[in-house]
């Protein structure tokens, strides 16, 4: 078989040679098909003819119309699927290491007669020109805070053009906490790009009946920035892609930035916030080109940032609590019957009442949850201790397991009177300290001695000092003794 290298030469043996017969011995081949290939000027892999014909036979030719019918019915099909249902049909017909020749059967039908897929249109970005954020949920690399988990999300914001990104801590989608990763971009960035993108989320979108594209709060936000809103499709989040993608990077870099740590576990919490703003740092290093062709267009940023709150005009009841966003929270009982303004941030809840912020306490999360502070609550609980023992939300009574196992102690020693002495103890632990009421009751614990309010008034008061907690330790295990054990086993 004559070969494209053999022509090549034969084509120069051809300028050199006196004779055709001559050039054609010396390129290895015949005079009569050096003829064929000068005359036709082209290369035996040009002239050979495709392989269009089946080497073998079609095993899967008689069964192929009913295969084809599952696709035309529904594209979701997987051969797998349709392949196990042909062996059912036919048993003995079909072996399992045939599967695999089906398999690329359908892949060719898929690709030349199939059903067109969906087109990606890659997008050009401008500078300066559009940002977009999302949330991201970090659960799956599994931070903790002191051995605890930190169930958490990030708010990420990137420029599409350059890349640069950034994000803040957050528990929850909510309003106030896009407001916070928002504003806390755009400052950390120094300036406004003219368009931000984001998903569906029920706290900047409205829903599709509404004539409001935006919430209001979220058009106000957009409005004080002087940015124009983009949202993306119902049921195409490929429209946000570039966020989409950037949170699927920015967690892969957080676990291998873990892995180089060496420990995914944190002192506290600014110390992760603290990782996380030195790795988006670093991540950036690498963008500065663009960025700064970015920089030079954005827009200034306004004179000041706006309330990242909610604000609600609430009523305290006749149990001294307000709620908020379907959650339960204590007040002050003065309050009872007046009218207060509960500013709900991503994080904490701030209660005012004639100008002035009278209560700050953590936001819960969630709905049906509920946070007391005893201390709003105890002066009328000593007047009431009978109501103790069966109060909804006796749980948020209890400061520290301390507390409770004193409760528990006092329902077995004396359970007739066990609600009105722990209540006392509460109270003084809303007078004097309620750590000082903790390592009291540690030390009668570790005495042995009788819980009472009497004894722990004296304690609080008095200048003793608590000695430090107890450090357990735990004898080495004599490997030894099983061996003696086993020899005792086997003289017997």
């Amino acid at each position: 078989m004559v070969t494209d290298n053999q022509v090549r030469r034969l084509m120069k043996l051809m300028q050199t040679e006196r004779t055709r017969g001559l050039a054609a011995a010396k390129a290895g081949m015949d005079e009569k098909t050096a003829r064929k290939y000068v005359s036709l000027g082209r290369l035996p892999s040009q002239i050979r003819k495709e392989h269009a014909w089946r080497t073998r036979k079609d095993v899967f030719g008689g069964v192929w119309e009913e295969a084809r019918s599952f696709l035309e019915e529904d594209v979701r099909f997987e051969a797998k699927t349709i392949f196990e249902w042909l062996q059912r049909k036919y048993p003995g017909r079909f072996s399992d290491g045939q599967l695999r020749t089906f398999q690329r059967k359908l892949k060719r039908w898929r690709a030349v007669e199939g059903p067109g897929k969906e087109v990606m249109f890659a997008q050009k970005h401008e500078p300066g020109a559009l940002c977009s954020s999302d949330f991201t949920h970090m659960e799956e690399l599994e931070i903790t805070i002191q051995g605890q988990r930190f169930a958490h999300l990030i708010y990420h914001f990137v420029l599409t053009y350059s890349n640069w990104e950034t994000g803040t801590i957050c528990f929850s989608e909510s309003f106030e906490s896009l407001s916070e990763g928002f504003q806390n971009a755009l400052w950390e960035l120094g300036g406004v790009p003219e368009k931000h993108r984001t998903d569906r989320l029920s706290s900047a979108v409205n829903k599709v009946p509404n004539v409001e594209e935006f919430t209001n709060r979220y058009q106000g936000l957009l409005n004080h920035y002087q940015l124009k809103g983009v949202k993306i499709q119902a049921g195409e989040p490929h429209e946000n892609g570039d966020i989409e993608q950037r949170n699927y990077r920015i967690k892969r870099a957080v676990g291998q930035a873990l892995l180089l740590r060496g420990s995914s576990d944190f002192n506290s919490r600014e110390e992760y916030a603290g990782f996380l703003a030195n790795l988006f740092r670093h991540l950036n290093s690498g963008r500065k080109e663009r960025f700064q062709e970015e920089c030079r267009v954005l827009h200034s940023l306004p004179k000041r940032r706006l309330n990242d709150c909610k604000r609600e005009r609430v009523k305290v009841g006749p149990s001294s609590t307000i709620r908020l966003q379907h959650n339960v929270y204590s007040v002050k009982s003065s309050l009872m019957g007046e009218w207060v303004e509960a500013r709900l941030y991503a994080e904490q809840v701030e209660v005012w009442y004639g100008q002035s912020m009278i209560e700050r306490m953590p936001r819960l999360r969630g709905e049906k949850n509920h946070w007391i502070n005893y201390r709003h609550v105890i002066d009328w609980l000593v007047r009431k201790p009978g109501a103790f023992a069966q109060y909804r939300y006796r749980d948020d009574l209890f400061p520290t397991s301390r507390y409770r196992m004193a409760y528990d102690l006092l329902k077995e020693t004396s359970p007739g009177s066990a609600d009105k002495d722990y209540v006392k103890i509460l109270q003084i632990a809303a007078g004097e300290s309620e750590s000082g009421v903790d390592d009291a009751l540690r030390m009668l614990f570790d005495q042995g001695l009788p819980v009472s309010g009497e004894a722990i008034l004296a304690i609080v008061n008095s200048a003793q000092k608590i000695p430090p907690v107890r450090e357990v330790r735990i004898d080495a295990v004599d490997l030894g003794m099983y061996d003696r054990l086993l020899g005792l086993r086997e003289v017997g």
